[in-house]
């Protein structure tokens, strides 16, 4: 029997079937994805060692949904995922308000993964 092959960790963060303290990615796509979550989500400054990492997202949060605001969340989503995710393009990204509160939005980033000659075109959808 030969063994798994594991790229990283999974997104959300749970428990592993497999014995492992958390559960691992196997399926390259799944990977990028939870790739782009855990990068939109850490906050900038709490990687140790590595404190360029992730975004400032949360300093947008009781911002009035304006459009200088969804703009500087889409220019620093593009930013961030253009230096850490080399092969992963980002097609569109939507920010919406939300019904429930005027400081919530809703970010949608269309994205195409690039491995070789393959494409592999998915979403995520962030509430903020």
């Amino acid at each position: 029997m030969a063994s798994k092959f594991f790229i990283n960790i999974n997104f959300p963060f749970k428990n592993s079937n497999d014995g492992f303290f958390l559960d691992l990615n196997s399926d390259p796509n799944a990977a990028i994805k939870a790739d782009l979550m855990h990068l939109i989500l850490t906050r900038k400054g709490q990687r140790l060692y590595n404190p360029d990492f992730g975004t400032d997202l949360l300093r947008f949060i009781f911002q009035p949904n304006d459009d200088m605001t969804l703009s500087e969340i889409k220019s620093e989503i593009k930013t961030v995922v253009k230096r850490y995710l080399p092969n992963l393009t980002i097609n569109e990204i939507t920010v919406t308000e939300t019904e429930e509160s005027e400081y919530a939005a809703v970010i949608n980033i269309d994205y195409t993964i690039t491995d070789g000659v393959f494409q592999t075109a998915d979403f995520v959808t962030v509430k903020l």
